[in-house]
């Protein structure tokens, strides 16, 4: 996303802006731990073991059991779950209508202040919403909302993208930069908080460890959003 803000130098952007999101990410996870440990987590033992299986030589059929029903086929059912509901539901916020204005239109216009506050706009944070299921229908979501269109859809090109974000809907790189902070720190997906409870059998654990990474996004995207307008002029 960067990069459509400097297309001359749109691999030194794009290079730049994943470095700096991991590191970003590394850090996040360092202070987090740390601050855990200090609290919520003194005194708990922890323990790491990594078993390494038996080797054995590799066999066809297992190879093609392994690859279509452990992977293929897991992905699929993945998709049935979680993505197609969260599609369904989008679809149908972009294609009921009231007064002649989409229900998508309308959730993201209600979003608007708090995505303002924390540098975004309220078309991301429905995408997020809608998202949870599956993040991987984040990007598709907002294009669908901004280009009014009644499916999901893409762009062919980088200056088709740019123009649709900054030029049609004034992105700036603030938004830019929290989008990616945003995505780097908010709730982990459904499928994820399904498996801390498979994990743990705790419903407490699965709350924190789904509503504390969206707080600190919140808090995050906030503070640097508030420094951008006062320093910097966003």
């Amino acid at each position: 996303m960067a990069a459509s803000f400097s297309p001359a130098v749109a691999s030194l952007v794009a290079a730049a802006s994943v470095v700096g999101i991991v590191l970003v990410g590394v850090g996040f996870t360092l202070v987090v731990s740390w601050a855990l440990s200090k609290t919520i987590l003194r005194g708990e033992a922890s323990a790491f073991t990594l078993e390494l299986p038996p080797y054995r030589r590799p066999g066809i059929g297992r190879i093609l059991y392994t690859s279509l029903i452990d992977r293929t086929l897991f992905v699929l059912w993945r998709a049935i779950v979680t993505a197609a509901p969260a599609g369904a539901v989008i679809w149908l916020l972009a294609n009921l209508s009231v007064g002649g204005v989409s229900l998508a239109t309308r959730t993201a216009n209600a979003l608007d202040p708090v995505g303002w506050a924390i540098g975004l706009d309220g078309v991301i944070l429905l995408a997020y919403v809608i998202a949870i299921p599956a993040n991987e229908i984040v990007v598709p979501t907002m294009l669908m909302v901004y280009m009014s269109q009644g499916m999901m859809t893409e762009l062919e090109s980088l200056d088709g993208l740019r123009i649709l974000l900054v030029d049609q809907h004034h992105w700036t790189m603030l938004t830019a930069v929290n989008l990616m902070l945003f995505s780097l720190l908010h709730n982990p997906c459904a499928t994820t908080i399904i498996t801390i409870y498979k994990e743990t059998l705790s419903a407490r654990w699965t709350a924190i460890g789904a509503i504390m990474p969206l707080v600190i996004a919140f808090a995050v995207t906030f503070v640097t959003a508030t420094v951008a307008r006062t320093f910097f002029g966003f």
